[in-house]
């Protein structure tokens, strides 16, 4: 498995590459894509980090599992490549966006502008087999994306953790919340858009929070590619 990723992120983990599980994580995902369709492909497991520094990570969005449709996934959760459709989900927020912030709806689905301005776009697990949903599951990623998780907790300023859905709500456990920001709702997914994740504002108060604490504000519009 091929990881490049910035020298702050490679100094944080590295103990964590070392580890059995993770040995053996590298082992399933190579055999994986020597009998299958693997997504995304090798160079861009590692994408969330990759464009989102640890010094510069000021939220964390945590997602599940990568796209498993040809062309979709590119290493940040929700995003999808340039020229490609967004997804149902993508498509909730931005239609949360619009309600929110008035965002323009783009065709693009293409989100790395987030990641580039300190949104640490992580999925939980990082790879899938092509068209099955889960299907790397319980192979050693969530350790290793929890061990993210506790780094970016232990920074010494506060970050926004956003938590949608009782899978990415599970991962309070890692947090200190009483020196972080925490935002959580009902999941994007058209399934529970409309328990909760409607109306609840996450993009304005992100920019909120970054604002109270002195930092630069998302510039959330994403153009059309």
């Amino acid at each position: 498995m091929q990881i490049d990723i910035p020298e702050s992120w490679r100094q944080l983990l590295a103990d964590e590459f070392e580890k059995p599980y993770f040995k053996k994580l590298e082992q399933f995902v190579d055999e994986e894509r020597q009998k299958h369709t693997v997504f995304p492909p090798e160079e861009d497991v590692f994408n969330a980090l990759r464009l989102t520094p640890y010094e510069k990570v000021n939220v964390l969005l945590l997602g599940q599992d990568p796209y498993h449709d040809n062309n979709q996934a590119h290493g940040l959760c929700f995003s999808v490549r340039p020229g490609i459709k967004p997804p149902p989900s993508l498509m909730n927020m931005y239609k949360e966006l619009h309600a929110d912030v008035g965002f323009r709806i783009p065709k693009c689905g293409y989100l790395a502008p987030w990641a580039e301005q300190g949104i640490l776009m992580l999925n939980a697990v990082l790879t899938v087999r092509a068209h099955s949903p889960n299907s790397h599951k319980n192979h050693g990623w969530e350790k290793f994306t929890d061990e993210i998780i506790r780094k970016v907790n232990e920074k010494p300023e506060p970050v926004i953790f956003v938590l949608w859905g009782s899978y990415a709500q599970k991962k309070l456990a890692l947090i200190d919340t009483s020196r972080h920001h925490i935002i959580q709702s009902a999941h994007p997914s058209p399934l529970s858009a409309r328990q909760g994740f409607f109306g609840s504002r996450p993009f304005s108060k992100i920019n909120e929070y970054l604002r109270a604490d002195g930092k630069p504000e998302i510039n959330w519009q994403i153009p059309d590619c």
